[in-house]
């Protein structure tokens, strides 16, 4: 699983966080790079995630730990929308209700869904805190297979060329 998570920030700029999941992997991440404390693929991820800038998006932390981390304050969708327009960046989310925050807003462009082989049966969920308020109609791009039995699914926003949006 490290290994498919390695391969896809390799491309990306900054990574988007609410607190809560900023606070789960943050500091963990940067001292797995520093110590190399873990498998040979695990450590490569770390130093992956550990060389990108973070942006956490809170209104209750006084600060985070990490050198390439800040907290922003203001409107998720605004931020997002300015950080879109820079040119070459390539921004990763993660976190449920970061996530769908900006899905409502229409500001992901592709989704990679991991699933994993046990039900849970409780747990925080994609869309909790915010419901779409139209059906997100996705393409299907391709899947990873494990021999965990854990598939990783790629889809990207639907682009309404030809076919109606307003299902």
């Amino acid at each position: 699983m490290h290994e498919y998570f390695t391969k896809l920030p390799r491309n990306a700029s900054l990574l988007l966080y609410g607190r809560i999941t900023c606070q789960l992997i943050v500091p963990y991440w940067p001292d797995v790079a520093r110590n190399q404390s873990e498998d040979e693929a695990t450590n490569e991820f770390a130093c992956v995630f550990d060389s990108l800038d973070i942006v956490v998006f809170s209104t209750t932390l006084k600060h985070v730990e990490g050198r390439n981390t800040r907290i922003v304050r203001t409107n998720v969708a605004e931020e997002l929308v300015a950080l879109k327009q820079q040119p070459g960046i390539d921004i990763f989310v993660g976190g449920s209700s970061t996530t769908s925050q900006l899905s409502d807003r229409g500001l992901i462009d592709e989704y990679h869904f991991v699933v994993h082989p046990f039900v849970a049966g409780k747990g925080p969920r994609l869309f909790e805190t915010v419901m779409p308020q139209v059906k997100l109609q996705l393409d299907f791009i391709g899947s990873d297979t494990f021999q965990s039995g854990v598939v990783a699914l790629h889809y990207r926003k639907h682009s309404c060329r030809g076919t109606p949006c307003n299902m």
